[in-house]
C-alpha cells in the first residue's frame, strides 16, 4: 500500500478516535497525513469511500492477527494435542481487538454506534455531482464488494483456523475438526457480544479490575473453545463453510 494512502488512512483512524466520524473533515484528515485534499480525494474518492477502506484494513489487520495467532503452537504440546490452543489464541487476539478497536468491534457485531461511519451499502447512490470549491471525486474501485459482516468474519475465523490445522488431521476426522472450529468461532463471537462481567471486584491493594475483567474475558473463551474441542465426536458433520 502507498505511504500516503496508509498516512491518511492512520490519519483518518486517529480522527475517529477523537470525535464522530460525522465531524471528522476531509480537509483535517489530508493535513494531518502531510498531503493535499485533492489528494486525499483522487485516492478514495470520496468521504464514504475513505470510511470503506479504513474499515477494510482495521478488518485485514484483524484477520492478518488471527492467522498469526493460529501459526504460534507450542512444539512441546504435539502439533494435534496444541490444536486448541492456537484456537484459543486466536480467540483471545479477537477479544483484545474488539476492546481496543471500535471498528473491528462494529463489523464483528453488526453494531455501528453515532460516532462511527455507517457501512456503505453495495448499489448505493454514486457520488454527487462536482461542486465549485470541492475536489472532483472518484468512484470508489469497483472490486471493493460489500464490507464484510458478522456472518463473513465467523466464516473466515473458521477457515482460517481449519487451513492452519488440517495438515496435522486424518482425512476422516476433518469434519469433527470443523465442526470444533466453527463452534469455536462463534463461541468466540458471543464473549465479543456479552462479555463476561466480573462478579466481584478484586481485593484492594490487587489486580485492577479493568485487567482482572480482561483476563476474566480471556480465560472465558479460553475455556469454551478448549471445550468445543474435548467435544469433538467422531462423526461430526462440517459446517457448511467448512
Amino acid at each position: 500500500m502507498p505511504a500516503a494512502r496508509e498516512s491518511l488512512l492512520d490519519a483518518a483512524y486517529t480522527a475517529l478516535t477523537e470525535r464522530a466520524w460525522t465531524a471528522v473533515r476531509m480537509v483535517d484528515v489530508a493535513a494531518a497525513a502531510g498531503v493535499s485534499r485533492q489528494t486525499l480525494y483522487n485516492e478514495f474518492g470520496s468521504k464514504e469511500g475513505l470510511a470503506r477502506a479504513l474499515v477494510r484494513r482495521e478488518t485485514d489487520n484483524y484477520l492478518a492477527g488471527v492467522a498469526r495467532a493460529l501459526s504460534q503452537g507450542s512444539p512441546a504440546a504435539g502439533a494435534r494435542r496444541d490444536a486448541a490452543g492456537r484456537v484459543a489464541a486466536a480467540a483471545a487476539w479477537t477479544l483484545r481487538t474488539a476492546r481496543a478497536n471500535p471498528l473491528v468491534r462494529a463489523v464483528l457485531t453488526g453494531c455501528w454506534s453515532d460516532r462511527l461511519p455507517a457501512p456503505a451499502v453495495a448499489g448505493a447512490a454514486p457520488p454527487p455531482a462536482h461542486r465549485p470549491g470541492i475536489p472532483a471525486q472518484r468512484t470508489a474501485p469497483s472490486g471493493e464488494g460489500p464490507l464484510p459482516g458478522p456472518a463473513e468474519l465467523v466464516g473466515r475465523f473458521c477457515d482460517q483456523a481449519v487451513a492452519a490445522l488440517r495438515p496435522d488431521w486424518p482425512e476422516e476426522e476433518l469434519p469433527a475438526l470443523c465442526t470444533a472450529c466453527e463452534t469455536a468461532a462463534r463461541l468466540t463471537l458471543a464473549c465479543v457480544v456479552a462479555p463476561v462481567t466480573p462478579r466481584a471486584a478484586p481485593p484492594a491493594g490487587r489486580v485492577p479490575a479493568r485487567r482482572a475483567r480482561r483476563d476474566l474475558e480471556t480465560e472465558a473463551v479460553s475455556r469454551l473453545v478448549r471445550g468445543a474441542f474435548a467435544r469433538m465426536p467422531a462423526d461430526a458433520q462440517p459446517g457448511e463453510r467448512c
